[in-house]
């Protein structure tokens, strides 16, 4: 009787026990790039992330996010040197983890005669459009591009790779979705963001999490 009772548990815990103790499906995107069939993709702007550090007083490194991000890849997974990326990141939208810091990255200048100390209250949006993507190795390639912020235009070059690709569950709208990780390092007075250089760090890291999905 004891087995009887003890083998029935058993059987209630295996079938109240999470989705993922019972063997649950694999993530449909894989570290596999035949898996991409190639077209033209939008940016997922909910999972498309741009996060930025620089050195605060040299005490410790800050970081925060830009996201909403908008644009497209076209990419032939056969000749992934002509691939192209165009996206816009709305530097309004900058988000930290302090609310005083985020708005004090937004004020406006103290007087009419003044800049503001970052960005001030109506940023113009930022965009970086490629114009060369060179392969560096399996799923790697530095892509190569002009980045327009806060109204200058410089060349960025992103050190990208390849992070996954495959198809969304047929109940999630079963859509194409490929994704990368970039990563590049920028001067923040190259484009007009000198305040308190160098007790904030002039260098500023940058790290992409890019991803897309085929319409």
């Amino acid at each position: 009787m004891r087995r009887i009772l003890a083998s029935v548990a058993a059987l209630a815990i295996i079938g109240t026990a999470p989705l993922w103790a019972q063997g649950a499906p694999s993530a449909p995107g894989q570290k596999n790039a035949a898996l991409i069939t190639g077209g033209t993709y939008q940016a997922d702007p909910a999972h498309t992330l741009v996060e930025w550090e620089l050195s605060h007083l040299g005490f410790s490194p800050y970081f925060g996010i830009f996201g909403d991000v908008t644009g497209t890849l076209t990419i032939d997974p056969k000749d992934p040197q002509n691939a192209k990326v165009s996206v816009t990141i709305p530097i309004s939208k900058v988000t930290t983890a302090n609310s005083a810091l985020t708005a004090h990255l937004l004020r406006a200048p103290k007087d009419a005669a003044g800049k503001p100390d970052f960005f001030g209250p109506s940023p113009a949006d930022a965009t970086f459009v490629s114009t060369s993507v060179k392969p560096t190795g399996t799923g790697k390639a530095n892509v190569t591009g002009n980045l327009t912020f806060n109204g200058v235009t410089k060349p960025v070059t992103l050190a990208t790779t390849f992070y996954g690709a495959g198809k969304m569950p047929a109940q999630m709208g079963g859509s194409e979705n490929v994704g990368f990780e970039a990563t590049s390092t920028i001067k923040r007075s190259d484009f007009g963001f000198s305040n308190m250089v160098p007790m904030l760090s002039d260098e500023v890291k940058l790290k992409i999490a890019a991803a897309f999905t085929k319409k």
